[in-house]
C-alpha cells in the first residue's frame, strides 16, 4: 500500500452501533504500531451497492460485513472463495489494487479456532453434533463442522422447512429432527451447538431440555452477551466441557486483518478483555 494513504477499514451493517468489531481491530492496530483506521458504518440496505462502490475510492481497503447485507454483498463480489460459497454469505471484503472485490466468510474459520483454543484436546471426529438453528450462523457452523470431520450433524429449527433446506445443500450427513424433538436427541451428541438468538440478552429463552446431556460432550454457544448463557451453565453443571461465543468473533476477524494489514494478529486474553469492555 501506499505511503502518501491511510489504509482505512471498516464494518458495514444496519444497525452496526452494537459492534464489537472497531474495538477488536482497533486494538490490533495500536499494538502492532500500524497507521490505519477502522470505522462501523451503519449503511442501509437501499445504499449498499453504491457504498460498496464507493469505499475503495475514499481510500478503504476492505470491510467486515455484517446482518442484513452478508447474502448482497456475495452477489457484488468479482473473486468469491469457495467456502464463502458455500455458506451463501460473506462477511469480509477486500478490495483490491486491480479494483477488484474479493469476498470471503471466515465465520466457520472462528468458531472452529475458537473451539481449538477453549478445548484443545475436542475430537470432531468421535461422534455426531447437534446443531439448534438454521440462519446464517447455522450454515457456516455445518459446512466448517463437515470440513474438520464431523460425521453426523442432527440439526433442529423451530422452522423446520428452512433446516430441511440446509439439508438439501449440504446433503445426507445432515438429519433433520423436529424442534419438540430436539431434547431427545443429545445422549448421543458429542459437539452440541446453539446458532439461535435464544438466551441472549433481550431474546426469548433457551428452552430445550437438557437431561440428555453426557459428561464430556462439548457445548458451544455463539450468543456471547452474556457470555455464560444458561445452555452454557447447564451444560456445565451437568459435566460437559464449554465453550462461550465471544472467541468465534475474535478468531473470524484476524484472517480479515491479516489481508488487509499485513500482519497476523494474536487472539488473546488481552483482547478478550477489550472486546468484553467494548
Amino acid at each position: 500500500m501506499s505511503e502518501e494513504r491511510i489504509p482505512l477499514a471498516g464494518v458495514i451493517g444496519s444497525p452496526i452501533a452494537h459492534s464489537r468489531s472497531p474495538a477488536v481491530h482497533g486494538h490490533w492496530l495500536k499494538k502492532y504500531g500500524i497507521q490505519g483506521y477502522y470505522v462501523p458504518m451503519h449503511i442501509e440496505r437501499p445504499d449498499l451497492r453504491e457504498a460498496i462502490r464507493t469505499l475503495p475510492k475514499l481510500g478503504f481497503i476492505g470491510v467486515n460485513v455484517t446482518i442484513p447485507h452478508k447474502e448482497e454483498v456475495l452477489e457484488m463480489a468479482d473473486l468469491v472463495t469457495d467456502r464463502a460459497a458455500l455458506i451463501g454469505a460473506a462477511n469480509t471484503l477486500i478490495f483490491r489494487k486491480d479494483g477488484k472485490i474479493h469476498a470471503d466468510n471466515t465465520d466457520g474459520y472462528g468458531f472452529i479456532e475458537n473451539i481449538r483454543q477453549g478445548a484443545p484436546d475436542w475430537e470432531p471426529d468421535i461422534g455426531p453434533a447437534v446443531v439448534f438453528g438454521a440462519g446464517g450462523a447455522a450454515r457456516a457452523v455445518i459446512a466448517s463442522l463437515l470440513e474438520v470431520g464431523v460425521p453426523e450433524i442432527l440439526l433442529t429449527n423451530r422452522t423446520k422447512n428452512r433446516a430441511e433446506a440446509l439439508k438439501g445443500d449440504f446433503g445426507k450427513k445432515v438429519t433433520v429432527v423436529d424442534w419438540v424433538q430436539a431434547g431427545n436427541i443429545l445422549e448421543d451428541a458429542k459437539t452440541v451447538v446453539n446458532t439461535t438468538s435464544l438466551g441472549m440478552d433481550g431474546a426469548a429463552e433457551f428452552r430445550v431440555p437438557l437431561d440428555g446431556l453426557r459428561k464430556g460432550t462439548l457445548v458451544t454457544d455463539l450468543v456471547y452477551t452474556p457470555l455464560n448463557t444458561q445452555l452454557l451453565l447447564e451444560a456445565e453443571e451437568r459435566g460437559c466441557q464449554t465453550v462461550d461465543g465471544l472467541g468465534m468473533l475474535l478468531h473470524q476477524a484476524a484472517p480479515a486483518f491479516e489481508r488487509w494489514f499485513g500482519v497476523r494478529p494474536e487472539v488473546d486474553e488481552e483482547l478478550r478483555n477489550v472486546a468484553l469492555s467494548a
